[in-house]
């Protein structure tokens, strides 16, 4: 039987996992964000909202990124939903967050250039 600190250290490794994909193609974007996300606690979502675009833009753009939400397409828009509606308790959409990475390491990538750097537009 696994234990629940064995759970939540695969789901801390997952996510980070999950983090480290999207810093490694879209570092600059993620830095600026996460500075103004710091820099903001009460107002981060309104205030880094462009930031937050960025990201997003730039985490769409790459093939890797882009062929795991589509496999994946109903846990990240459950994810989003979720974050939508609970903009004041973000870590309240953990368990959205843990289905969707359980579903993205179930991707083929085989097919994927994973070290390709997308194009800025």
């Amino acid at each position: 039987m696994v234990s629940a600190n064995h759970q939540e250290e695969g789901r801390t490794r997952n996510m980070q996992a999950a983090f480290n994909i999207t810093t490694k193609y879209c570092h600059k974007e993620m830095e600026a964000y996460g500075s103004c996300v710091a820099s903001n606690p009460s107002s981060w979502q309104h205030t880094c909202h462009d930031l937050k675009m960025k990201v997003a833009h730039c985490t769409s753009t790459h093939p890797v990124i882009q062929k795991i939400r589509q496999g994946c397409s109903k846990e990240f828009g459950d994810f989003e939903k979720c974050l939508s509606e609970n903009q004041d308790q973000p870590t309240s959409c953990s368990p959205h967050v843990a289905r969707f990475l359980a579903c993205a390491e179930t991707v083929d990538l085989s097919q994927e250039d994973t070290s390709a750097v997308p194009q800025s537009s």
